[in-house]
């Protein structure tokens, strides 16, 4: 999926889940942050083709390690004992992306090292990714008119 599809998807997932946190002010872009960062492992993505990340290309490759569900279970963990506010919206926000990218064409490999690939039918810059951009978008906008009634 493209950055724009998964960023929509992550303010989505953000503002879902917002009511049910007390540090606001934090889940919301750690949720965005994580939403992406399994594509830095990808020289082709947006976030790969920055300097900083071409260090997790070399480790991981495009669909390496970055995009299984061992990595971000890990990554939670260590972040749960580090700093324990970010671990939540950091494991939500990643697993969406996961869970999105389970549906594309390319898959990921859920629980490396095993080798099984989850797959599905969605073209990255396809009709569906761009279908699934399109709602999440309307969906975006619904849950920020519905947020910010609630506060007032």
């Amino acid at each position: 999926m493209l950055l724009r599809t998964h960023l929509a998807i992550g303010i989505g997932v953000a503002l879902y889940f917002l009511p049910f946190v007390s540090n606001e002010w934090s889940f919301v872009p750690i949720v965005i942050f994580a939403s992406l960062l399994p594509d830095a492992g990808s020289g082709f993505s947006l976030m790969g083709k920055r300097k900083i990340f071409k260090s997790a290309q070399l480790l991981t490759g495009g669909r390496g390690l970055l995009h299984t569900y061992t990595f971000c279970v890990g990554a939670s963990l260590l972040l749960a004992f580090i700093f324990p506010v970010s671990a939540l919206p950091f494991f939500v926000g990643y697993s969406f992306h996961l869970l999105a990218d389970s549906f594309t064409k390319e898959g990921i490999r859920p629980f490396w090292p095993i080798k099984g690939i989850s797959s599905g039918i969605v073209g990255t810059g396809g009709t569906t990714d761009k279908a699934l951009f399109i709602t999440f978008v309307i969906i975006d906008i619904i849950l920020l008119i519905t947020t910010f009634a609630r506060l007032f």
